[in-house]
């Protein structure tokens, strides 16, 4: 951002933005995502959008982030209710959930996000990133396979990885919903661990 909203009215103003942002990319595309249009949406004129945001890959960034916030809110509140001792069975089938929900949140946006917006780097979002690595590092250690720490970061990105690609794959097809899509995400990552228990 290009100044950082400091009063009440300021943080409201950006909200508004970003909210009117948000509608318009996921309706528009990236193609036809205007800041004119943007501001015209949000109730607010060209300059006072410009005050914070330089363009408008500041502001797609911006969207980003926020996204990306509801994407660990919706893993959060996969694995909310299920009991350390559970069987890994079960966590796998709670962080699936987990993953096709965070997938699921507002598919128009998270398809223009991955497919047309130019992507920051990765780092830009290291919270993120984080967190995200941190759950399927978890699935990993939790199955018992082989390998010290370097092993067990490498296969959670190697699973995390194959679960993204699947995950959007389906949605760009529109059958993320779709129960068989589960089941066969469910017995590909049961899949992974299993063999990596075997091969211990």
């Amino acid at each position: 951002m290009r100044k950082a909203p400091r009063q009440q009215r300021s943080r409201v103003t950006v909200d508004a933005i970003v909210e009117a942002a948000t509608r318009v990319l996921a309706r528009r595309g990236w193609a036809r995502f205007t800041t004119n249009e943007i501001a015209a949406v949000a109730g607010v004129s060209v300059g006072s959008l410009y005050q914070y945001f330089p363009d408008k890959l500041a502001i797609a960034e911006a969207i980003r982030q926020r996204h990306l916030d509801e994407v660990l809110a919706a893993l959060n509140g996969s694995d909310a209710d299920v009991d350390a001792s559970a069987p890994l069975s079960r966590r796998v089938e709670r962080f699936v959930d987990g993953v096709i929900a965070a997938h699921s949140v507002d598919q128009a946006l998270h398809r223009v996000l991955v497919d047309e917006v130019p992507l920051a780097a990765r780092s830009t979002y290291p919270e993120f990133e984080a967190e995200y690595q941190r759950r399927y590092r978890a699935l990993v250690v939790e199955s018992g396979g082989p390998g010290d720490g370097a092993d067990a970061d490498i296969a959670a990105r190697m699973l995390s990885s194959a679960v993204e690609g699947a995950v959007h794959a389906a949605a760009r097809r529109g059958d993320l919903d779709a129960p068989a899509m589960r089941t066969e995400l469910l017995r590909l990552v049961l899949a992974y661990l299993g063999d990596r228990q075997r091969t211990d």
